[in-house]
């Protein structure tokens, strides 16, 4: 039961880190040829670092939620990132560039060393470029509440099993798997 949860889990953030890519997409193709009379920035052309960033994010999600997805549901094991230590620590990491993106996107202060031009998002909802803004920012916090959702049951499952050390698909046989060290086979009963 839980591998389903965690298989639809990973699906579901698969589907929001795609939505967010186009997003984001639209966000830098309209920042990068603004024309000269767009009132945004004044008719010059820039790019948020921060859509950057959440760019990289969900490009670097959509690579790693269908590999994890399919190795849980095909009970494979691969030589690299195959158990759940190392599925942990991706996870650990995507969550920490998925927080940073939707905290800075969301942070409407603006301290200085923070350069996001958005402003208040919910005073400009009839234009669309606030929309689609708005639409990152809540396609980054529900990314972020995925990936700390799988990360959660995934220690929660490691921790139950004692599994830190075992396949990541959490169906293992002991005398099955193929990456096990040699030495370790011939003292199982």
């Amino acid at each position: 039961m839980i591998h389903n949860v965690r298989i639809v889990l990973y699906c579901v953030e698969f589907l929001f880190s795609f939505i967010l890519l186009v997003l984001c997409a639209a966000r830098l193709h309209y920042t990068t040829h603004l024309s000269p009379f767009d009132p945004l920035n004044f008719g010059v052309r820039f790019y948020d670092p921060i859509v950057v960033e959440l760019l990289v994010t969900s490009i670097l999600t959509l690579f790693w939620a269908p590999f994890v997805a399919r190795t849980i549901h095909g009970r494979y094991e691969h030589r690299f990132i195959n158990v759940f230590t190392e599925e942990l620590i991706g996870l650990a990491i995507l969550f920490l560039l998925w927080l940073v993106g939707a905290a800075v996107a969301t942070n409407t202060g603006n301290p200085p060393d923070i350069d996001v031009k958005w402003g208040n998002l919910s005073s400009c909802w009839a234009y669309g470029a606030c929309r689609l803004l708005t639409a990152m920012v809540v396609f980054a916090w529900l990314g972020w509440l995925l990936i700390f959702a799988s990360f959660v049951i995934t220690l929660l499952f490691a921790i139950a099993n004692k599994a830190f050390g075992e396949p990541m698909h959490g169906r293992w046989d002991p005398r099955a798997t193929r990456y096990r060290d040699s030495q370790q086979m011939r003292n199982l009963p």
